[in-house]
């Protein structure tokens, strides 16, 4: 599992955009957002490395949390 700290997720609309960078890997993804905690978990078999970059390329840099 991949846990990242994404500090600019503020919103439902943010959710949706990294669900949607995220699904554009791998479309069976499985997450779960923490928007109080700006933390997002994914469960996937896409590189961790392949799914940082297509939320960052979505305007959310992310770290390890």
């Amino acid at each position: 599992m991949l846990k990242l700290n994404v500090p600019d997720m503020t919103c439902n609309h943010c959710v949706a955009t990294i669900s949607a960078a995220i699904e554009s890997v791998d479309n069976d993804a499985s997450m779960d957002f923490d928007l109080a905690q700006r933390q997002v978990q994914v469960e996937s078999s896409a590189p961790a490395k392949a799914i940082k970059a297509a939320i960052e390329e979505a305007g959310y840099p992310s770290e390890a949390a």
